[in-house]
């Protein structure tokens, strides 16, 4: 139906600001896998992303305060860009715990968990981009039924990474402050799969 009233599209504009903010954090985090040495310009540019990212929350929240008329359900607006931002959020508390615990290396699954958090990062932004032509959501689908499947092998990693750390047993603080970190990560690749569930909802509405 035709309206006079133009919809708030700016909203696209952060949603895509928000999940690339979000892409960059993963990359980051991932860097800490894989180039530890440099951790602490890994974390540096975690921090900036954190930073980056709850300006544009802001902002989209100051929008959809100011819009009449906005693309889709409200709630559905809030609630994404939460999710979003929680990514973030959720990356940055962890890297802030390997510096502030001085955790010396890091682990095998600690690598294959930001692994694949990236990838579904990657996979949550590229979804995010399609809200805007639900008309012709190609492809958009297959990568919200990607971002499930990437958060059950995430799960799986982290309870071998759990299973790991208690039976290798050791040093029981550094137990405590990886279990910690495990944790975080894998609640960053929840908030993924809860993005692709708040995006399916919203296909589901608009179709």
């Amino acid at each position: 139906m035709f309206s006079i009233i133009p919809r708030n599209m700016a909203f696209f504009d952060l949603f895509d600001k928000a999940a690339a903010i979000a892409v960059r954090a993963a990359e980051a985090y991932a860097l800490l896998g894989h180039d530890y040495a440099n951790r602490e310009e890994h974390v540096a540019r975690i921090r900036q992303s954190e930073h980056d990212g709850d300006e544009v929350a802001h902002r989209a929240y100051d929008h959809l305060d100011k819009s009449f008329i906005t693309p889709f359900d409200r709630e559905d607006i809030e609630t994404l860009m939460t999710r979003v931002d929680d990514v973030i959020d959720e990356i940055d508390a962890a890297a802030k715990r390997m510096m502030l615990y001085q955790i010396p290396e890091t682990t095998p699954a600690f690598t294959k968990q930001t692994d694949v958090l990236l990838k579904a990062c990657r996979l949550m932004g590229e979804a995010v981009s399609k809200l805007r032509d639900l008309k012709k959501p190609n492809g958009l689908n297959d990568k919200l039924v990607e971002i499930h499947f990437l958060e059950n092998v995430g799960d799986d990693i982290n309870h071998a990474a759990l299973a790991e750390l208690f039976e290798r047993g050791g040093d029981p603080l550094l137990v405590m402050k990886w279990k910690e970190i495990y944790d975080m990560t894998e609640r960053a690749i929840d908030r993924c799969e809860d993005i692709a569930n708040v995006i399916r909802g919203i296909m589901v509405k608009n179709a």
